[in-house]
């Protein structure tokens, strides 16, 4: 049975591992000595980061687990394969490229993409055991134990097919006991039995076991002094004595000795293992996973929480879903638990877990998903969010006249500037777009009479709903269309508060149940974009997210060339039925395409140039099959104008207002996914004019 608090422990699972990479990224790959000799004793976060990057320890976690809505609850390994090459981006972002044979997930990625399959793609057979017993068999697991509460041998079978992936050996029984032990301490109170369930689902002449239970043992005999522990660890399990860049043995030791050592508590057990150097990130995520679901949100400091603010990134290649909040992962998450279980949805939670609840409903203890808060006038911001009975709390001081004016709001895009690094290169398109509608309700708690409008910021320029008064303590729902824009490139959304009376006043608003819905109506001029420079070797045309191939901006239009395979993305994984137009000058080769219904790199429908005068529609299944064809005489050099119209299963092609095909996919067709530009076999196209609108009534 799932337990009756899973929603909370949930949340508070996936908090600590966030809290544990963020805490353990400054410091990845020390040494002990290094961390002690800088820093002395590490308690708290080391960076004040502007925003924090993207990570590999988040991207797989949140990325692999949607094989179960891609392809079933009961994914083979074989399917979670699949998932690696939907979701991560071809040799930059999401992992650590290190080479062939060096990084492990580098290694497993080019096996999957050589069309060998998983688990064969992970296996000590494959690359051998040094490759195949790195460490990534258990940074990317803890949603595996998340998805199954209480329930450690499932989450065990789930780990192993994911781990499998890219790992053999000790690589995948270390994922199956991280997920053994987060499944198990939401219904544990102790750490060792939390333990002893872990140690339980993987083979007891294993390494990883061994080592486990020699550390526990060591802790019996010296149960006071981490350091001597630590000194034990390096002794007989240190970097020396395995091979290969970061092997999973060592670093499992650190975390099984901290967990030990720290006694449960969710701080000190942290702190422990973040001091050990090695691994960091890694150790103190899974470590972190572990802890928060078994400590709960009451075990969990605020300090830790704050810099969060529920939100981190990510770097896959579907820009839209790389700007995430940690509630509605814990949604997305639980949604899938209960079905996994055979559940009924807790009548507490059913209209979130149905997907009928507003994306930012506060609801969850001390939630702000995200959001923030800021001052229109020069003055000094004096400001507070917070969570408040289920909806979000703003207190603003010194609003000194009428007039002045404030904002609480979200961001919907993300630029290179507005990150402290670049760290796994994330990468994002809006998350709202014009012609959508915003819905949000707002309450005026107290100070001066307040009028408030929704609002959104494309590019530079602020557009805004009428303004309404408020009435001080009743609740006002405001709604705004986004109108229909060329150029559009929505970066925040939110509420502007305006002063109407008092003087150097304190204001309390609270916000709940904020939402966006509808068809996008808007273009993509290439004139207005450009090429975002990420680090010195990434780089992306702005509001876009590339698989592979050459992306640049040439005198106004998107030009894409490869050697093989290349693809770009933008716009919403979540939509549906819309009509995408764009104009497509081919410029050699006899592959150019206009992509729709993209679900990510292995999963999309397309419109292809191709060979001999035919225009091809495509799906994309790990390859592009044909699924229907006519003739249409294109010509290189000159500007042909496409549009796809999608309802449901049903996609028709026209050109210039002419009906060209009409095709149902009745073979697990693609209902939603955003749009995007493809080359392939050595081709290069020109592209312009990317239309999105809703689809007219027949």
């Amino acid at each position: 049975m799932i337990p009756d608090n899973y929603m909370e422990k949930l949340y508070a699972g996936w908090l600590g591992k966030l809290i544990g990479v963020r805490f353990g990224a400054p410091i990845e790959g020390w040494s002990y000595e290094q961390i002690e000799k800088t820093y002395g004793e590490v308690e708290d976060y080391l960076v004040d980061y502007r925003e924090f990057a993207a990570d590999d320890d988040s991207n797989g976690p949140m990325f692999f687990l949607r094989a179960l809505e891609d392809y079933g609850l009961n994914a083979t390994a074989e399917e979670m394969g699949l998932t690696w090459l939907n979701y991560a981006p071809y040799e930059h972002g999401f992992y650590w490229w290190g080479g062939y044979g060096n990084s492990t997930e580098h290694t497993a990625y080019l096996n999957l993409r050589s069309g060998i399959p998983a688990p064969r793609s992970g296996s000590v057979e494959q690359n051998g055991a040094a490759v195949a017993e790195q460490i990534g068999g258990q940074i990317f697991i803890d949603t595996w134990g998340l998805v199954n509460p209480a329930a450690p041998e499932r989450a065990a079978d789930y780990a192993r097919r994911a781990a499998s992936v890219s790992h053999g050996g000790n690589g995948v029984y270390g994922g199956m006991f991280v997920a053994a032990c987060i499944s198990a301490a939401f219904c544990e109170t102790e750490i060792g039995t939390v333990l002893r369930k872990g140690l339980s689902v993987i083979p007891e002449d294993c390494e990883y076991r061994r080592v486990a239970e020699d550390l526990i043992a060591y802790h019996q005999a010296h149960p006071e002094n981490w350091r001597e522990a630590f000194a034990y660890v390096k002794a007989n399990y240190g970097y020396d004595r395995y091979p290969g860049a970061c092997h999973i043995i060592p670093n499992s030791a650190v975390m099984v000795l901290s967990m030990l050592y720290g006694q449960g508590d969710f701080s000190k057990t942290l702190c422990i293992c973040n001091m050990c150097g090695w691994d960091t990130d890694c150790n103190v995520g899974n470590v972190g996973c572990i802890l928060g679901t078994l400590c709960g949100l009451e075990g969990i400091e605020n300090r830790w929480r704050k810099p969060l603010n529920d939100a981190f990134v990510c770097s896959s290649v579907m820009g839209s879903l790389n700007s995430m909040d940690v509630p509605s992962c814990v949604t997305y998450i639980a949604s899938l638990a209960y079905r996994i279980a055979g559940e009924t949805y807790p009548e507490r939670w059913r209209a979130h877990l149905e997907g009928n609840a507003a994306r930012f409903h506060f609801d969850l203890p001390g939630s702000t998903q995200g959001f923030r808060v800021a001052m229109e006038q020069e003055q000094p911001e004096e400001s507070l969010l917070s969570n408040w009975d289920g909806a979000l709390k703003a207190v603003v001081k010194r609003l000194l006249r009428p007039g002045y004016a404030f904002r609480v709001f979200r961001k919907t895009h993300y630029h290179p500037e507005d990150f402290h690094d670049s760290r796994y290169d994330p990468c994002f398109s809006p998350q709202l777009y014009p012609g959508q509608t915003l819905s949000v309700r707002v309450k005026a708690e107290s100070g001066p009479l307040l009028s408030a409008a929704l609002y959104v910021r494309n590019r530079q320029e602020l557009l805004k709903a009428e303004p309404e008064v408020l009435n001080a303590g009743d609740w006002t729902l405001l709604r705004y269309r986004i109108p229909a824009l060329p150029c559009g490139c929505i970066e925040e959304a939110g509420v502007l508060f305006t002063a109407l009376d008092g003087w150097n006043g304190t204001a309390v608003v609270l916000l709940d149940d904020m939402d966006y819905s509808g068809v996008p109506d808007y273009s993509v001029d290439f004139n207005r974009e450009s090429v975002e420079n990420w680090s010195p070797s990434h780089r992306e045309i702005s509001q876009f997210t590339y698989l592979k191939g050459i992306w640049r901006l040439e005198d106004g239009v998107l030009s894409g060339s490869c050697a093989d395979f290349g693809e770009t993305y933008t716009g919403g994984r979540e939509w549906t039925d819309y009509r995408f137009t764009a104009s497509l000058c081919p410029i050699l080769g006899e592959a150019h395409r206009m992509n729709f219904r993209v679900q990510g790199a292995v999963r999309s429908y397309a419109l292809e140039l191709s060979e001999k005068g035919l225009l091809r529609l495509c799906k994309n299944r790990n390859g592009y099959e044909i699924l229907a064809e006519c003739s249409f005489p294109w010509e290189t050099g000159k500007w042909h104008s496409l549009t796809a119209e999608l309802r449901g299963a049903e996609i028709r092609v026209l050109s210039e207002g002419k009906e060209l095909l009409r095709y149902t996919d009745g073979d697990a067709p693609y209902l939603s996914g955003c749009i995007g530009a493809s080359v392939a076999g050595g081709s290069h196209c020109h592209y312009r004019d990317f239309i999105v609108a809703p689809v007219t009534i027949e």
